[in-house]
């Protein structure tokens, strides 16, 4: 499964980040989502959506092989993490950070939350067949 953002769909109602918040943390608190809705201005109504397409930059960053993939989804290991934060800044589209509550960086595990709770469909959840079809 991954996640793919369509950015003319997008409103800015920023709804994913509260989601994603909400999935990952068990907060609504939008400053936790893992992924990102940017606002092109000057351009009114125009945004863009960062997601993690699990690239495995963060895990090629990652000095103690703490962030392994498993199903196409990579995901942290917080014990062997030691917070060096590479992965952070290998990062390519800005969605891995630290939260000041947590110890470990957080990154996307494709749970879908964002897309299932976006109104106009601007993220939806693909499997690679579908993906492969729409190339």
């Amino acid at each position: 499964m991954q996640l793919t953002a369509i950015h003319e769909n997008c409103s800015g109602c920023r709804t994913c980040l509260m989601a994603c918040g909400l999935a990952r943390f068990k907060e609504v608190n939008p400053s936790r989502a893992v992924l990102r809705i940017n606002g092109l201005f000057p351009a009114p109504g125009v945004y863009r959506i960062d997601l993690c397409d699990q690239c495995g930059a963060c895990a090629d960053a990652c000095p103690v092989e703490a962030i392994t993939e498993t199903d196409g989804v990579y995901t942290i290991d917080a014990d062997l993490c030691t917070e060096c934060l590479l992965c952070v800044e290998a990062c390519p589209h800005g969605v891995m950070f630290i939260h000041p509550a947590e110890t470990v960086p957080s990154k996307c595990n494709i749970c879908g939350a964002c897309a299932e709770a976006c109104p106009r469909g601007a993220i939806v959840l693909t499997d690679e067949s579908e993906k492969a079809r729409a190339v």
